[in-house]
């Protein structure tokens, strides 16, 4: 590493400054945006390695270059493992996102202007499961099901009998702000029951399907997808995984589908972050993941702070902030000048634009990276609650941040590096 930096700080000190600047940020504020994490010190090396170098459009055997043969080895290593992780019969390693994984589902499901079916964005879906403002809701019909009012959980007979209304073709099952586990038996007989094919984006919850603490969507979807950050701690990127007879046109959808040339430094980290995510210690990872969700959402309840659906399964929640008078953009903004970033985020049935929000998203990945535990949370949980009820006090804020500086201080993201 030394001798890249020496390379970058003689050929562009300007870029050198933008990451070292970045480097002294992450290191300096508590991170609880449930969407980021910390990839390891060896997925970030694989990532840097020379297999950027190498265009490799096609299939391991089957490129459209020549000099493929060893990039073929960390593809053929990286689908090995995701295989073997998730237990799937087919993976497909090359999305660049999970959006672009998203999309290559779309492409062997459906046809243009075939009806999708999927949680409404409002209600804690993804921009990329046919909302009107992305590329999918411009090709595919969209019909939406949502959470109970009243619970803010879903509720299983109300989908059913939306997709008997509504005849999908294709059923998405999964998130980007549900909190609560999903019942993927339940959606894959819904499916079933329509003629529909079901897919499940476990983009958020990966890493807790790896870590078994989390309910397990391969055995019940025609299609999963993924993204290889957040829960599962790799590089950024994505994956498909489904049943055998799916590979060849799953393989023909992403390319010459949607995509070009792989990127084969991202494929090799993919293959790292797949095997770190096979060992006990990922498993004990992804078990406090939920443990310091539950334990920092159970501490701002008590601090009087009400939470969507009463709590969490998994590894984030929502905070409705509209009883203390500020919007979720005011809380993101009061919490970032206190050095915490949590992002503000759309409540069930908001009735508050995007780009203001009644509430605010906090996830525990990246804070449980950095080696807190539950007993810390309480903690955290304190000094969130105790910004958000003073979000105009400057002196609470203030005060605030010296403490998160002291605590992101005390437990180092890449402890070899940062004595």
């Amino acid at each position: 590493m030394g001798s890249l930096w020496k390379s970058l700080e003689n050929t562009d000190p300007e870029v050198l400054s933008i990451v070292q600047r970045e480097v002294a940020r992450e290191k300096e504020r508590i991170n609880l945006i449930a969407s980021e994490n910390y990839a390891p010190v060896s997925v970030i090396e694989a990532q840097a390695s020379v297999l950027t170098n190498k265009y490799a459009e096609g299939y391991p055997r089957r490129r459209y270059y020549p000099g493929c043969e060893i990039v073929d080895d960390a593809e053929r290593l990286a689908v090995k493992r995701a295989k073997e992780l998730f237990g799937s019969e087919y993976a497909n390693v090359q999305p660049h996102s999970g959006t672009q994984a998203n999309m290559v589902v779309y492409m062997c499901a459906l046809s243009p202007g075939d009806l999708m079916m999927a949680m409404d964005l409002a209600c804690g879906g993804h921009l990329s499961h046919g909302s009107h403002n992305n590329l999918a809701g411009r090709i595919y019909g969209v019909c939406h099901y949502g959470v109970n009012r009243k619970s803010e959980c879903l509720d299983y007979d109300e989908i059913s009998a939306i997709a008997k209304r509504e005849k999908p073709k294709l059923i998405i099952a999964g998130g980007s702000s549900y909190p609560r586990q999903i019942d993927f038996a339940a959606f894959a007989e819904i499916a079933r029951s329509v003629g529909a094919k079901l897919l499940v984006d476990m983009a958020h919850f990966s890493g807790l399907v790896a870590g078994k603490v989390h309910s397990d969507p391969v055995p019940h979807a025609d299609f999963v997808s993924s993204t290889t950050h957040k829960t599962l701690r790799g590089p950024r990127g994505g994956f498909v995984l489904s049943r055998a007879n799916y590979a060849e046109i799953l393989d023909r959808s992403v390319f010459p589908g949607i995509q070009g040339g792989p990127f084969m430094n991202v494929i090799a980290a993919k293959a790292v972050c797949f095997k770190e995510a096979m060992t006990d210690d990922f498993s004990i990872y992804a078990k406090t993941i939920v443990e310091n969700a539950k334990a920092l959402c159970e501490k701002v309840i008590s601090e009087g702070l009400r939470a969507v659906s009463g709590g969490t399964d998994t590894h984030l929640f929502l905070i409705d902030v509209r009883p203390l008078g500020i919007t979720g953009k005011e809380a993101q903004e009061a919490l970032s000048h206190a050095g915490i970033d949590a992002n503000m985020n759309v409540l069930p049935y908001d009735e508050l634009p995007p780009n203001e929000t009644g509430g605010l998203r906090i996830g525990t990945p990246a804070v449980t990276s950095r080696g807190m535990k539950p007993g810390h949370m309480a903690y955290l949980g304190e000094l969130i609650s105790n910004v958000l009820k003073n979000s105009k006090s400057l002196s609470v804020i203030e005060k605030t941040k010296r403490e998160i500086f002291e605590l992101a201080r005390s437990f180092p993201i890449y402890p070899d590096f940062e004595q």
